[in-house]
């Protein structure tokens, strides 16, 4: 398939700059994916695409304010670092200006609360680097760094937690598992109440989402590899929703990444670790996920492919037809989509 097919027109009035105060109160498109038909909501609705003993899956993964600004040691020249993935001793990062900083180079952050060396090279403007600090990263991090918002985001964000889900945990992502964002601790709770059981993977958010598909032809993409964990807890629960014939619901590209990465490894769930660098376009076959919640994403990226494959590339890009005309509000802090296989057994749509 070529890269062009999965292009859209976007006015750049409705990319999100700030998010909405309460988190519940996006909008919501409802997608069937099998008949193409099409509702608006608001959030606080999504209940209602849920029947008692679905599973709903969160991605638990916490942002690291993993954007930092600093000085090479020798020269002063200003660099910028981005945490993405850790490693074994230290991290691997994005930097810019690259060509700055070479193997041996240390760069300054603070006034010297964090020194990185630089202890390998590669292309992109990839680098690992040694982290040197004084206790907990963490917490150094929390002094000195920036939320990584992505680049079509150009308001200041006041409050750190309005880029964090509010089941965040597991620190390790340079960017937010974004579906997430509409929830808040009571609708959980609402939820949950209706019988609909929660569970946690954890997905970390690394180069993937900030890399574009460059390649003409999407098969020639390569996508990052990303850390992900599932535990034997979420595994069983999941095995036994899938054996009554419940639905798996997804919530984010990052959970179906996982899910699907767990299922096409396996053939079932399992107690599973290590990293993915699953691609999801069209052709591919669904095994794990079977409702998805997602946020509109950029044209032409490896997201619009995912949920193109979901339900089918037409329907989707006549759904985001519809979303620009009604006004959505899109990306990271836009509103949000659910794409769903009609009513099921009670479910009052």
């Amino acid at each position: 398939m070529k890269l062009e097919e999965f292009d859209f027109e976007l006015p750049e009035k409705l990319i999100a700059q700030t998010p909405l105060e309460d988190r519940t109160a996006s909008r919501l498109l409802a997608l069937n994916k099998d008949d193409g038909t099409i509702e608006d909501r608001t959030f606080s609705d999504i209940i209602k695409y849920f029947d008692k003993g679905d599973v709903l899956v969160l991605n638990d993964t916490k942002v690291l304010p993993a954007r930092l600004y600093g000085v090479k040691e020798d020269t002063g020249a200003k660099i910028e670092m981005l945490l993405l993935t850790p490693l074994e001793g230290g991290y691997e990062v994005l930097i810019r200006p690259a060509r700055k900083v070479k193997e041996g180079t240390k760069i300054v952050f603070g006034n010297g609360e964090l020194i990185a060396e630089c202890t390998a090279t590669f292309d992109e403007g990839i680098r690992h680097m040694k982290l040197h600090h004084e206790g907990i990263l963490e917490n150094v991090l929390d002094a000195l760094g920036e939320m990584p918002l992505p680049p079509y985001i150009k308001e200041r964000l006041e409050d750190k937690d309005r880029y964090q889900t509010v089941y965040a945990k597991e620190t390790g992502s340079a960017a937010a598992p974004t579906a997430g964002l509409h929830f808040t601790d009571e609708l959980l709770d609402e939820i949950e109440a209706s019988g609909v059981k929660i569970v946690y993977i954890t997905l970390h958010v690394g180069l993937g989402t900030f890399r574009p598909v460059s390649a003409e032809t999407i098969e020639d993409h390569k996508m990052h590899s990303e850390y992900y964990l599932i535990t034997g807890e979420t595994a069983d629960i999941l095995n036994e929703a899938k054996s009554a014939g419940k639905r798996i619901i997804s919530v984010g590209t990052t959970s179906t990444r996982t899910l699907e990465t767990v299922m096409r490894d396996h053939g079932a769930f399992k107690a599973a670790s290590g990293f993915t660098d699953i691609f999801i376009y069209p052709g591919f076959r669904y095994q794990a996920v079977d409702t998805l919640i997602t946020n509109f994403h950029l044209p032409k990226s490896s997201l619009v492919m995912l949920v193109s494959a979901f339900s089918s590339r037409e329907k989707i890009l006549d759904a985001y037809q519809h979303a620009v005309e009604k006004g959505y509000r899109f990306f990271s802090f836009g509103d949000a989509m659910i794409i769903h296989g009609g009513k099921k057994d009670g479910n009052t749509l």
